[in-house]
């Protein structure tokens, strides 16, 4: 059985089992998660979403927070200015490997939804406004 989910703005196909990276997510290794935008769950049968399958989740094990190879963005300005400006970026990952594809009842397992950095952030903000 395998699913196509979607986090970080990007889709994955998930077996039990597969090593994913994706974008940092708000958990710490060893965290059980769970991710409920499922677009497509195969098998048997195949179900496609429109744009989401109602009750499919996909559960995953965190194994480690990562950073990505680090990329240099160097920028010159020709001619008579000798101005120069090197920046650099490493991607921020999360490693999960999958556990289990449920094509339904992901309502009641009681398992922390994956959410990402930016996503929990502002939930805490908004938590802590209304209080």
């Amino acid at each position: 059985m395998f699913a196509v989910l979607k986090t970080g703005g990007k889709q994955y196909t998930a077996r039990v089992g597969d090593v994913l990276r994706v974008e940092k997510l708000a958990a710490i290794a060893g965290d059980k998660i769970q991710f409920n935008e499922i677009l497509m769950v195969g098998g048997d049968t195949v179900t496609v979403g429109a744009p989401l399958v109602a009750g499919a989740a996909v559960q995953a094990d965190v194994i480690d927070q990562i950073k990505g190879e680090k990329t240099i963005h160097f920028v010159k300005r020709r001619r008579k200015h000798s101005s120069q400006r090197t920046k650099g970026h490493r991607q921020q990952w999360t490693l999960v490997r999958v556990t289990e594809v449920m094509a339904t009842g992901a309502d009641s397992t009681g398992v922390t939804v994956a959410t990402g950095t930016a996503a929990a952030r502002r939930a805490a903000h908004n938590s802590a406004a209304k209080e």
